[in-house]
């Protein structure tokens, strides 16, 4: 037991499935922070919307308020967690907290992705922390590895499925496909509102936008440069079909919503794009199934490393936080703080620009002269085929083309020519290969 013993106090902005879990989570290891650091942490200011929701944790009278500023210029308050989400009143109030000398700590994924690097600038200002550990992956410490154990590392490229909604989806996708069964994505949807893992309204998980603020976030930290969530090319996983997702697995590959976060071999321009893609079935990040999630980063020194977990949930997403409190703790304690250091502006390539092995299906008329037709569009486009089958015949016929490395402004004109062939019925969707 470490004798001088140091009370912090905790106020929490928010008192939803993370906020509840965080502070049941410092009221049960307070004890074996206190002897493990000498610092007794203890929440002793909740600001809510609603004061008489009922709630899942015991709280003493006069924690609970709806005054949020309150909270945050308290000077019996001394760090902050911000779990309302948003990003306003959130900024205002995490701005006010590092103004009033409070360290910050916080999950908002949708905040740090469009101002982060306003909030990172303040928080060196007043020489305080910012620490943003659940804000991607939940519970994976994903952001403590690119901001200390390879703030040195020349990290080339990082592969995410962050964002367990759509990798649940995908999984029950891929198993009835393997099993003969039914692998309708609506279907698949249902199931996953069903159980917990899908919003009411999914659009934000399905469609992109929830991986995409958060590839933001991972090449802001990754590459030291001011990424925004307006920066990510993001497809979602809606128009995936279960006759892709059978062909990627006949091939052996899985299908899954990919971030992908790189910067180009001359340490030039970042590329950060999410989309469905094909991973070979050897890839470490294949056999991430259902709501989990993983980060796959690669780097110059380190070669390849992996970080699997729980992508989200409160406990998970606590523990993170958690996590970073105590860190905020300890550095106010002894004064200092982590930075992220100079951010420098990102030059973004564009989608255009990047270049992958394609996918590519196309329902055709069964004739002579067909695929002559068709591979002729690849090659004037300059688009090098890898493998090319055919499914089915007569009025089911179907071609499958794999590509070599190609350049995507170039694929993307090979696909408008294709729609316009008058033996063309249906361009399929592209599925991008990546991982091999």
């Amino acid at each position: 037991m470490i004798s001088d013993v140091q009370r912090l106090r905790i106020g929490v902005l928010g008192c939803g499935n993370v906020g509840a879990a965080l502070i049941q989570l410092v009221a049960a290891q307070c004890d074996a922070v206190e002897q493990r650091t000498g610092i007794r942490l203890e929440v002793t200011r909740v600001a809510v919307r609603n004061m008489s929701a009922p709630r899942d944790v015991s709280l003493a009278e006069g924690v609970l308020t709806r005054d949020s500023h309150g909270v945050v210029t308290d000077p019996d308050v001394d760090i902050v967690v911000e779990a309302i989400g948003g990003i306003e009143p959130a900024r205002e109030l995490m701005l006010e907290a590092l103004a009033n000398g409070k360290p910050v700590i916080t999950a908002n994924k949708e905040l740090l992705a469009n101002v982060g690097a306003e909030l990172y600038a303040a928080a060196d200002e007043a020489g305080l922390d910012l620490l943003f550990e659940a804000a991607v992956a939940g519970g994976i410490p994903i952001m403590r590895a690119l901001r200390q154990s390879l703030y040195g590392e020349p990290i080339r490229r990082v592969l995410g499925i962050i964002n367990g909604t759509t990798n649940f989806i995908l999984t029950k996708m891929t198993d009835a496909v393997a099993e003969g069964g039914d692998a309708d994505y609506a279907n698949a949807l249902t199931e996953a509102q069903r159980l917990g893992f899908a919003e009411r309204d999914p659009t934000a998980d399905v469609e992109g936008f929830d991986a995409g603020a958060k590839a933001a976030i991972i090449a802001t930290v990754a590459f030291g440069a001011k990424v925004v969530a307006g920066d990510v090319y993001h497809e979602g996983i809606s128009n995936v079909t279960a006759s892709e997702i059978a062909i990627a697995h006949r091939l052996g590959y899985v299908v899954k919503l990919l971030a992908i976060i790189e910067r180009t071999t001359d340490g030039g321009d970042i590329s950060v794009r999410v989309h469905p893609a094909m991973i070979p079935l050897h890839h470490p990040l294949a056999s991430v199934r259902d709501s989990f999630n993983a980060v796959f980063v690669e780097g110059d020194f380190v070669d390849s490393l992996m970080f699997y977990g729980r992508g989200a949930g409160g406990a998970p997403t606590a523990s993170a936080v958690f996590g970073d409190v105590v860190d905020a703790a300890i550095n106010l304690r002894k004064k200092t703080h982590g930075s992220l250091g100079s951010l420098t502006t990102a030059t973004i390539k564009p989608i255009d620009e990047t270049s992958a092995e394609y996918l590519l299906g196309l329902d055709v008329a069964d004739e002579p002269g067909v695929l002559h037709a068709v591979t002729g569009v690849f090659a004037a486009n300059g688009v090098s085929i890898r493998v090319a089958e055919q499914e089915g015949n007569g009025p089911d016929a179907r071609l499958v083309f794999i590509t070599h490395v190609a350049r995507e402004a170039d694929l993307q004109a090979t696909v408008r020519e294709l729609r316009d062939l008058d033996t063309v019925h249906k361009v399929g969707g592209l599925l991008r290969v990546v991982g091999d």
